[in-house]
């Protein structure tokens, strides 16, 4: 199965039109929250990224609530919204975890969760399934401008309790591109440009 993998799109129709036409060669369009921007716009990607004619599963960014992404998406019935849930998708499961995790320091607008909140979320979380978490595990490809680790406690316990085959994430925009391990399970923070992943290999 070939996975496209994708986030932090905030708006960016353009980005979110070239995903569309690089989906042509791929099974699954894998979206790692952050379409809209500060709660607002929400439907310029999601509109765009309709067209396409695989299969999507989706999380909500800190950008936007699940609640909004779910709305803007009624339309669009080959996505799946994802976010403490999962779904099966010839064969491969993927589980969701949307917001920001921990707590971001944008104030009342960021749609976040605490690491315990974040933990319930994720208990559900099966073996070796595709795990796509807005913010990434804390420790893999979670650096700032700043050179901080930003990521999240809560995800990384579940990647060593589940060894995904895969994680997907965004969140950190400094580490857009980047690819890491936790123990056996690759770590991806996919960014606006798109990456081709095929899980077979």
């Amino acid at each position: 199965m070939k996975l496209l993998l994708f986030s932090d799109l905030h708006c960016n129709e353009s980005a979110a039109q070239r995903l569309v036409k690089l989906s042509g060669d791929v099974d699954v369009l894998v979206g790692a929250g952050d379409f809209a921007s500060v709660r607002r716009g929400i439907n310029i990607c999601i509109d765009a990224l309709k067209s396409a004619k695989c299969p999507a599963v989706l999380v909500p960014g800190n950008n936007e609530s699940l609640e909004e992404l779910v709305q803007a998406c009624k339309s669009w019935p080959k996505a799946h919204v994802l976010h403490g849930t999962k779904a099966e998708i010839q064969g491969v499961t993927f589980f969701g975890l949307g917001g920001g995790v921990p707590v971001t320091p944008f104030g009342a607008w960021s749609y976040d969760f605490s690491e315990d909140e974040a933990c319930k979320l994720l208990s559900s979380c099966p073996e070796r399934c595709v795990l796509i978490s807005h913010s990434p595990p804390k420790g893999a490809v979670d650096v700032s401008s700043s050179g901080k680790s930003l990521g999240s406690t809560a995800v990384k316990e579940a990647v060593e309790r589940t060894w995904p085959v895969l994680v997907v994430s965004g969140h950190i925009h400094e580490s857009a591109g980047q690819t890491a391990h936790i123990g056996r399970s690759p770590v991806v923070n996919a960014g606006t440009d798109g990456i081709v992943w095929d899980l077979t290999s």
